[in-house]
């Protein structure tokens, strides 16, 4: 079933502003998603930039979104844990939190990408990507993409 997930920052397969990057604040911007499939117990989500030249770059990773929330606000802490339950997991950097575009050279793809899924997940704070995608495997009810673009 499709989620929708959108940015009031940036729109599909548009450039995502300056700010979020690393030649800014290299703050997660806001996102909104629309009402999930009944039986939604959480959300995950994962940024990642598959143009990377070294292979797919992880920029986020965060899970265990409660069911209730229908997006993320601009700047969420760099904390392993938030204040509503959240976890965040290891990005490529090998941060825990947002860690904003920064391409080489050239125009990269970032997609954000999200998962409604049927249960709380077990995960420790700190997770990395694959360990996320193997959790909420035969747990998504749900999936939805945003794309944005950045190069410098």
């Amino acid at each position: 079933m499709p989620l929708e997930i959108s940015s009031p920052a940036f729109t599909q397969a548009n450039p995502i502003p300056a700010k979020y990057t690393c030649t800014g604040a290299s703050i997660s911007p806001p996102l909104a998603w629309g009402e999930p499939p009944s039986g939604t117990k959480s959300f995950a989500l994962i940024m990642d930039d598959p143009d990377a030249p070294a292979g797919t770059w992880v920029h986020w990773v965060i899970y265990n979104i409660p069911a209730t929330s229908r997006g993320l606000p601009e700047n969420v802490a760099p904390a392993a844990s938030l204040a509503d339950g959240s976890l965040q997991g290891q990005n490529s950097s090998h941060k825990v939190g947002y860690s904003g575009p920064c391409p080489p050279s050239g125009t990269h793809r970032y997609f954000f990408k999200l998962y409604a899924l049927d249960t709380v997940l077990t995960l420790q704070s700190g997770a990395t990507k694959s360990r996320l995608l193997q959790a909420l495997e035969g747990h998504t009810l749900a999936y939805g993409e945003l794309m944005g673009t950045y190069s410098r």
